[in-house]
């Protein structure tokens, strides 16, 4: 049903705009078999371990609010 219904329009466009839906299918199905081949990377806790630092005074008042501190 859907099939038919998507071609009667397809029939009915100019030339230029079924170039257009061509180029859009050509895309969705590049898309869609990007999408199935990235599969979600495994987190490991603490890998960051060691690549930051902060700096000792992190935690420290910043100077720009004193006025609103009591």
């Amino acid at each position: 049903m859907t099939e038919k219904l998507v071609l009667s329009q397809f029939y009915q466009l100019p030339e230029y705009l079924k170039e257009e839906v061509l180029h859009y299918i050509t895309f969705l199905i590049k898309e869609h078999a990007s999408q199935q081949d990235i599969k979600p990377k495994k987190r490991i806790f603490g890998s960051a371990k060691g690549k930051y630092q902060l700096a000792p005074d992190f935690d420290a008042p910043l100077d720009d609010f004193k006025e609103y501190m009591p």
